[in-house]
């Protein structure tokens, strides 16, 4: 049978070779300006879809006949076509195109080019993008772009990051930029169900990023864009290209490298020993790491499938995704599986372009019990998993104990699917009647399905609790209409250059969902459905010019409406505007060493209106739960029972939270832009402040009202510097830094004179109700309030004893102060990529300056009243600092627990080979992630995005393999 088949092969090979006499044509690619090789050039015989690629040298091989042309295309360059008349060889030079070199970048509602761009707007691409094992999208951005942070909220598989756009521009609304996928705005509440809501993107499918930092550049979306904007781009087929099939893999394995500081058994017992009330009987007679209990070595796998092509009018891309990730946690599970589709069709001579992208996602989830961790940092480690009989150990009887947590990961189980379609549809059409102007149309959906169960059994503590059952769905639709018309034409008199766009979008968001639940009776309860809708209507426009090539100018406006607020606040304005100067088109600065000089400025103001509540100015009412309701009278001697209206907070002059902004940079490059860099300065201040803060006795529903109160104001530097160090045939060095230095703070927070005010933020454990942070005129948002410790003579901390600030020979509230903050004052990313051949190597650096974290694990459980004043019969562990401040009881309040968080990670290392093949290329590829870090704090991770550390879900560490396979 094998020989057999190799015979049909050989025969289906040679019948097109003595048809058609076609012979295959080696030869090479490579660049005019260097002669350096040129790898993935597209090379097509004209008027067929047969082609290939370059490989990674240049190199070609394809079966041409006589009379053939051969067309070379690649990005940056002119194209070439070639008529084959038998040549031995095909050695072809590749002429760069400045036109195309000038790189496209979008801009929302439009695109300009980067010499063009007037605003903070940064664009990362495939090739700056982080390697690995990566499930959600914004880990491909960490470290890449000035004044951008990304803090990954833990471990979990799939959990989703804090992303800030040079730092928060609210306190109370949202803080996250507004993210934009192929001119679909996702709603900033994110999906019911998930992880992470943009885990619906597979990274695989991302072109690019261009991120809007300034008001300037951020006006045009007007009431979402206060936090900045990030512009996704998925990948698309090209335009005449061969047929592509790619698979790619990426297998993972992730661990635990570091826990939580605890005592061991025989501390335990030592500590024990000397409680007054000592019960022995107590104590188990093991020794057991509940940490090491609780944790997994998690495997993973992210398969791909691709296939692309494209013709002269149309062209394709389709990708199947699927994703597995177990969690570190026991019984953490993220799964995806996805398809994505793109289409391109090209009508009535190219003046009509459809462009349709369809993303398909089954969203699964296994949720582990994250009180498993804070219960493994305190469980007694003198007992043992198991008892004697196999069942888990407990504390029964103890209501206050900790359940066994290797019981609670065995024994809960929740999980939930979410079925997800994002579809975009755009329609770009040059009309006919007036050249340079055209009509854009984007109609666009994100609809989702949940359908999630829960149990958890009885607490085996707790006599009389029972088993409870949560079954929650629901569905979240997200649909987008908008349409603008562009005009692009040249002013020959005035050696200029117009581009003007108007338009119009609405935008509507619903979200429903239902619950039925056990109640403390027992029963299976069907809870009221939830209805939450708001919609955004807004009409916008941008005018830029190109004076003489040298002065730039843009003006943009936006007008929006959102049923968040009443009729009477409904409606406001966003304007920007921003200038440049392309001073190295000036003749003072023809054949200087700079290669790009461009100074720029801008202005704009943006809005907020994500406060949480959608009818936050009405007095509305809310419905009872059935467990909660009021006796009212008997009937035939049985109590009745009536569901109670709750009447909520409002404030009928709520409006808009409005952000002013002020930019100024400077672009520039040498060497022929072998050395680039930008150096951006801002200065923005947010006013009409939405922030939840405390109200009079009797003045409201609530004690707490969310409305406008104040102001805050943050500006920064940042400075961004890319290099090619080394560039030649064989070997080249990329090398790209970036660092942000930034200053916030609160200017206005009450609606009153009182300097003195306060709203206490930043819940810890230990106590009833604790806060260790606050909101204060004059500080950081993220500022701790504490007493300030006083130390002996061996600079050991003396229990109790702390700063008499006022000087009222007494410890009161009033000697709290305000001390360090948990935002950095400035925070950076290093990435260097190095190709030898075919051999590449990249790594990429991480590092966060002046934060600060309160050691919550410490200043709660670091203390011998944790082990030896238990509520209850039983013993639990405490922290390991115990050891050092011999600290009797919780001191929550000391600024001994407020630790300096400097750190510098070694975030991503990659180490890849090609290995290149006539018909297949294989690329082989290590990559490690969470590497190292260095820092001075003592607690588990310097990166806690609030600035308090308790009951994290660790980092893991993680190695992947990866193998990709193009055909």
């Amino acid at each position: 049978m094998k020989t057999f088949m190799n015979s049909l092969m050989l025969l289906v090979f040679l019948i097109p070779s003595v048809m058609w006499s076609q012979t295959t044509v080696s030869g090479t690619v490579t660049d005019q300006a260097d002669a350096l090789p040129l790898p993935g050039v597209n090379i097509l015989i004209k008027g067929t879809t047969t082609g290939t690629t370059t490989d990674f040298e240049g190199n070609f091989s394809i079966s041409l006949n006589n009379g053939d042309v051969v067309v070379f295309s690649y990005v940056g360059y002119q194209s070439q076509e070639i008529i084959y008349r038998g040549q031995s060889r095909l050695n072809v030079v590749l002429i760069e195109d400045t036109a195309q070199l000038d790189e496209v970048v979008l801009i929302g509602y439009g695109s300009t080019t980067r010499q063009d761009a007037t605003g903070a707007v940064e664009k990362v691409g495939e090739k700056e993008f982080n390697q690995g094992a990566i499930v959600s999208p914004e880990q491909l951005l960490a470290g890449k772009s000035a004044g951008v942070r990304i803090t990954s909220g833990g471990g979990d598989p799939g959990g989703g990051s804090e992303i800030r756009i040079r730092g928060g521009a609210s306190l109370s609304a949202n803080n996250s930029p507004l993210i934009v996928v192929d001119g679909l705005p996702l709603d900033q509440r994110g999906v019911q169900g998930v992880r992470n809501q943009l885990n619906a993107i597979n990274p695989n499918d991302i072109e690019d990023f261009v991120i809007l930092k300034d008001a300037s550049a951020t006006a045009i979306y007007g009431s979402r864009a206060s936090n900045g904007v990030i512009l996704i781009t998925t990948k698309k087929g090209k335009t005449n290209a061969p047929l592509k099939v790619e698979y790619d893999l990426k297998a993972s394995v992730a661990t635990v490298n570091d826990y939580v500081d605890v005592l061991s058994a025989d501390q335990v017992r030592a500590i024990a020993l000397t409680d007054s009330n000592y019960n022995a009987s107590l104590l188990g007679d093991s020794s057991t790491n509940w940490q090491k209990q609780i944790y997994q070595t998690a495997v993973g796998a992210i398969h791909n499938i691709t296939v692309s092509e494209g013709y002269e009018n149309f062209n394709f891309r389709a990708n199947i995704n699927h994703t597995s990730q177990q969690g570190i946690l026991t019984g953490d599970l993220y799964e995806r599986n996805a398809i994505n589709l793109s289409a391109v069709k090209r009508l009535l001579n190219n003046n009509l372009k459809l462009t349709l992208t369809t993303k398909g996602i089954l969203d699964d989830n296994k949720f582990a019990d994250h009180g498993a961790i804070g219960a493994a940092v305190g469980f007694d480690p003198t007992q043992s998993v198991y008892n004697a009989d196999g069942s888990y150990f407990q504390h029964v009887g103890q209501n206050l104990a900790f359940t066994n947590p290797v019981f609670t990961l065995d024994n809960n189980n929740n999980r939930a699917r979410n079925k997800r379609n994002i579809t975009n549809f755009n329609i770009d059409y040059n009309l006919p009647f007036l050249e340079g102007l055209k009509f854009n149309l984007n109609a666009g959906l994100d609809y989702s399905e949940l359908s999630g169960k829960q149990y958890s059994p009885a607490s085996p503590n707790k006599p009389g609790s029972i088993n409870y059952r949560n079954f929650y769905g629901g569905f979240n639709r997200n649909t987008l209409l908008d349409f603008y018309f562009n005009y692009k034409t040249n002013l020959e008199s005035i050696n200029s250059s117009m581009d003007l766009t108007a338009g119009h979008s609405y935008q509507e968001f619903y979200i429903k969902s239902d619950r039925r639940e056990t109640e403390t009776s027992g029963a299976l309860v069907e809870r009221p459905t939830i209805i939450n809708r708001n919609a955004l209507e807004s009409y916008f426009a941008r005018a830029s010019f190109d004076f003489d090539n040298k002065y730039l100018l843009s003006l943009s406006f936006r007008r929006d409406g959102s049923s968040r607020f009443g009729p009477d606040n409904r409606w406001s304005n966003f304007p920007g505007v921003s200038v440049g100067w392309k001073m190295t088109n000036e003749e003072f600065l023809q054949n200087s060493f700079f290669s790009n000089l461009k100074l720029r400025a801008g202005w704009g103001k943006t809005g907020q209106q994500e406060i949480g509540q959608n009818y936050g100015y009405l007095g509305v009412y809310t419905p009872g739960r059935s467990d909660a309701s009021v006796q009212f009278g008997y009937v035939n001697g049985v109590p009745q029972y009536i569901n109670t209206l709750r009447p909520e907070e409002f404030d009928e002059n709520l409006k808009w939270e409005e952000t002013s902004q002020y930019n100024v940079a400077l672009d520039f490059g040498f060497f022929n832009e072998r050395l680039t860099g930008t150096v951006d300065a801002y200065y923005r201040e947010t006013t009409d402040l939405l922030a939840t803060i405390p109200t009079a006795a009797g003045s409201n529903l609530s004690d707490l009202l969310t409305t406008n109160v104040g102001s805050v104001l943050s500006k920064g530097i940042e400075f961004t510097l890319n290099g090619g160090l080394a560039r030649s045939e064989d070997f080249n060095w990329d090398m790209s830094f970036n660092v942000t230095l930034q200053e916030n703070k609160i200017t206005k927070l009450s609606l009153g004179n009182d300097p003195n005010f306060f709203i206490a933020q930043g819940g810890i454990s230990g106590g009833v109700g604790n806060n260790i942070q606050l909101w204060r005129e004059g500080l950081d948002p993220s500022t701790f309030y504490v007493f300030r410790q006083v130390y002996d003579t061996d600079g050991k901390p003396i229990e109790g004893a702390y700063v008499d600030v006022n000087g009222d020979n007494q410890i009161t509230e009033a000697d709290k102060q305000a001390y360090k903050k948990a935002s950095p004052d400035a925070y950076m990313g290093f990435t260097n990529t190095l190709n030898y051949k075919n051999l590449d190597f990249s790594f990429t650096f991480r590092g966060s300056f002046g934060n600060y974290m309160y050691n919550n694990v410490a200043s709660d459980r670091g203390n011998i009243t944790t082990v030896n004043d238990a509520p209850g019969q039983y013993y639990v562990n405490a922290h390991s600092s115990v050891l050092d401040t011999n600290f009797k009881k919780q001191n929550l309040f000391s600024d001994y627990y407020i630790e300096r968080a400097d750190f510098v990670k070694l975030d991503n290392v990659s180490l890849g080979y090609l290995i290149p093949g006539e018909k297949i290329n294989l690329r082989m590829s290590l990559t490690a992630t969470n590497l190292l870090t260095i820092t001075k704090y003592d607690g588990l991770d310097p990166e806690i995005s609030n600035g308090i550390d308790n009951n994290f879900y660790p980092r893991p560490q993680t190695f992947v393999l990866g193998l990709n396979f193009t055909f």
